[in-house]
């Protein structure tokens, strides 16, 4: 957990021990941070009243050691060197020792020893204010990294002691203004049709999301956040690309573990994405604090929300309203969206809702399947409706199994009738997909590449082993999907064969135009040019659209034009 939140850190750290020495600065002008006053008071921590080092601007000290107390086993700080010493290695070595201290109170606190925690802040805080400023921007960097991290630790633990013992729920506030209510009237209104059926579909996942919660000794509250992402749609897609339930985006769902490939994407997984958004929610309260600022960052990520909390010139101890305004537009909903809907939830009559019964949880059982075979073969074989299988394995993306050993997931009780069904469904064999290349041009994109030949980025990225879709250079050749691209306007190779259409020359043929077919791929079928096929159907430019039917006369040239 602490990777997230001091990674940067750590690797800052590991340079500043390493530069030329500067002139350093007198020891005299830095004085450690006094322990703090009592700070547990009733109105919370952000109440509490901090008093700054003399050697930094607003730098709140944190709390848990009485005044004039001394703190059992914590060390004397060290005195800083002598003018004429090194301050690039002082300021390492204070650093370093103040991020240790820092961990350990994050130890004790995991422990629930909440003194020892608040101790050992008070020694991470006094090391850090003791760090000499002597110029450099990064140290300064560092140094105010550092402060941030005990800042935010003091008040989490802080607000853990004001939440009741076993309640994590209590730890997200129920809170309702203007904002939160606009949410409401739009859930009572436009949405409500929305709002109801996707409390209907939470029946299917919640149960299974509300269990993994309380393993991991998170509110249970979170388990509406779906309804806000996605409307429990398990194969939902954003615009941006964020996919399932928990609308992971290809590269977070990639660092918590959901595996991508050309017959499954984990993301629409229910129970393999719960567990990696419980990780990613987990991580970003350790990170920010508090739940309401974790939130917004799961929507628009967390070093969004960090440079926000940079520009607070009263360093941390503020509320998530105080940040509010200058999140992202989306994220600005998405909160109170959230806080609505735990207000409608917990009170429907109050907001003139009557809540369906949800749909129930399908009881599965698991089989190993080794070969790739179509969803439908298997719904045949078991008697089950069209579609079956298929609901119930929503992270194939192929409607078929892979061509590997797969645990498939089948109603309960049906395992072993699938099993024994297995070696009579013949396996299937994707279509091969034939392929040309395109030469990029000065200034082309790989997204405007994928439009013009009908595919997606991420299919040219898989393809051509791409690793980033942003470098491309002028003159690479890349490996697109044959037949799909405008040959007027796609400089592709047309190497790739079409297969003719068995029709006498001259013939006036009537084409429906399916998915996939474009004017180069029917002028080739049919022996013409797409400019013949234009004129004909009177056609201002080469786009299709699917069901629209063409007259093409058949035999009227020997090129696709």
């Amino acid at each position: 957990m602490l990777a997230v939140a001091c990674g940067v850190l750590c690797s800052a750290l590991a340079c500043s021990g390493h530069r030329e020495p500067k002139t350093a600065t007198p020891a005299a002008a830095q004085e450690p941070a006094p322990p703090v006053a009592e700070a547990a008071q009733s109105a919370g921590a952000a109440a509490v009243e901090l008093p700054a080092p003399e050697a930094a601007v607003d730098e709140p000290v944190p709390a848990g050691i009485e005044p004039g107390a001394e703190a059992e086993g914590i060390e004397e700080v060290p005195e800083l060197a002598e003018a004429g010493s090194d301050p690039e290695s002082d300021a390492a070595g204070l650093l370093h020792d103040s991020l240790d201290a820092y961990e350990s109170a994050a130890e004790s606190w995991e422990r629930g020893e909440l003194d020892e925690a608040f101790a050992a802040l008070d020694h991470a805080y006094q090391l850090m204010a003791s760090v000499p400023l002597n110029g450099d921007a990064l140290v300064a960097q560092e140094k105010e990294n550092l402060r941030q991290l005990i800042s935010r630790r003091v008040v989490e633990i802080y607000a853990s002691r004001k939440s009741a013992v076993g309640d994590p729920d209590r730890s997200i506030p129920r809170e309702i203004n203007d904002d939160v209510r606009r949410e409401i009237a739009s859930f009572q209104r436009g949405e409500r049709e929305f709002f109801l059926e996707s409390y209907r579909r939470s029946g299917l996942y919640r149960p299974m999301i509300v269990a993994e919660l309380q393993k991991a000794g998170l509110p249970e509250a979170l388990s509406w956040l779906p309804l806000v992402e996605s409307g429990f749609k398990d194969r939902a897609q954003s615009r941006a690309r964020a996919v399932g339930l928990w609308q992971f985006i290809a590269s977070t769902g990639y660092r918590y573990g959901l595996d991508r490939s050309d017959w499954i994407d984990e993301r629409m997984d229910p129970e393999k994405s719960t567990q990696a958004a419980i990780a990613y929610l987990t991580d970003l309260h350790e990170l920010l604090g508090d739940w309401m600022t974790a939130l917004a960052a799961y929507n628009c990520g967390e070093g969004n929300v960090l440079r926000q909390i940079q520009k607070q010139r009263e360093g941390y101890f503020d509320q998530f309203w105080d940040l509010y305004a200058r999140l992202p537009q989306e994220t600005r909903r998405y909160v109170p969206r959230f806080l609505a809907t735990l207000a409608i939830l917990e009170d429907p009559a109050k907001y003139g809702f009557v809540l369906p019964e949800p749909l129930p949880a399908v009881a599965t059982e698991t089989i190993q399947v080794a070969r790739a075979v179509k969803l439908e073969a298997l719904d045949q074989a078991l008697a089950l409706p069209a579609g079956t299988i298929a609901k119930l394995n929503p992270e194939l993306r192929r409607n078929a199994t892979p061509n590997a050993p797969y645990a498939l997931e089948v109603p309960l009780g049906r395992g072993p009738a699938l099993a024994t069904s297995l070696a009579s469904i013949p396996e299937w064999k994707p279509p091969k997909v034939e392929v040309t290349t395109h030469r990029v041009r000065q200034g082309e994109t790989l997204s405007q590449i994928a439009s013009r030949y009908h595919t997606s980025v991420s299919a040219l990225m898989s393809l051509n082993r791409l690793r980033s879709a942003n470098r491309l250079s002028v003159g690479q050749r890349l490996q697109v999907p044959a037949g799909r691209g405008s040959a007027s306007s796609s400089g592709a190779s047309r190497s790739a064969s079409v297969a003719r259409a068995d029709v006498a020359p001259g013939t006036e043929v009537r084409h429906r135009v399916r998915s996939g077919d474009n004017l180069w791929m029917l002028a080739s079928r049919y022996g013409t040019t797409i400019e013949r096929i234009r004129s004909d159907n009177g056609l201002r430019s080469n786009l299709l659209q699917p069901g629209q039917v063409l007259t093409i006369r058949a035999g009227t040239a020997t090129s696709g034009g």
